[in-house]
């Protein structure tokens, strides 16, 4: 078994992974998703005040969830997430940048309603090759507990 809500300790951060975003990868999904001219057209990136390509900022948090998802909950007693309190893209994703994602426990209690799960706060980072914050996703996430009944 993977991870269970036993498995988060309150103030720590552990890496989930690293994604290079190429140019193709950035068009491609930015023409399904999110096809403003900064995210798909070079010449017209070049001209807005990105100066250059950007990935979407929904680009980043899929690369994210995909990436939490393979690395770290899989296998894991994740029931999923009740919602995300706040998603803040601080600074663009450019061609070529590498980003290492981070997870970092906030906070966690046992539900009172469902003693046999219990509530972690996360703090989700993704962080380019140079240190900067590019990207960080606050949310709420429901795991099953190991040893339900060692929660009381």
């Amino acid at each position: 078994m993977g991870i269970s809500y036993e498995d988060f300790e309150v103030g720590t951060t552990v890496e989930v992974g690293t994604h290079t975003f190429t140019a193709d990868e950035i068009v491609r999904f930015a023409e399904q998703y999110d096809p403003q001219p900064f995210h798909i057209d070079e010449t017209a990136a070049k001209a807005s005040p990105f100066g250059g390509l950007i990935a979407s900022g929904w680009h980043t948090c899929s690369v994210m969830m995909g990436l939490i998802v393979r690395n770290h909950l899989n296998g894991s007693t994740s029931m999923g997430s009740p919602g995300v309190e706040e998603i803040r893209w601080i600074k663009p994703v450019r061609v070529g940048d590498t980003i290492r994602m981070t997870n970092s426990v906030l906070d966690k209690r046992v539900s009172e309603s469902r003693p046999d799960r219990g509530i972690v706060t996360i703090q989700w980072a993704g962080i380019n090759q140079a240190g900067e914050t590019v990207v960080t996703v606050r949310s709420k996430v429901i795991f099953g507990l190991r040893h339900p009944q060692g929660a009381a």
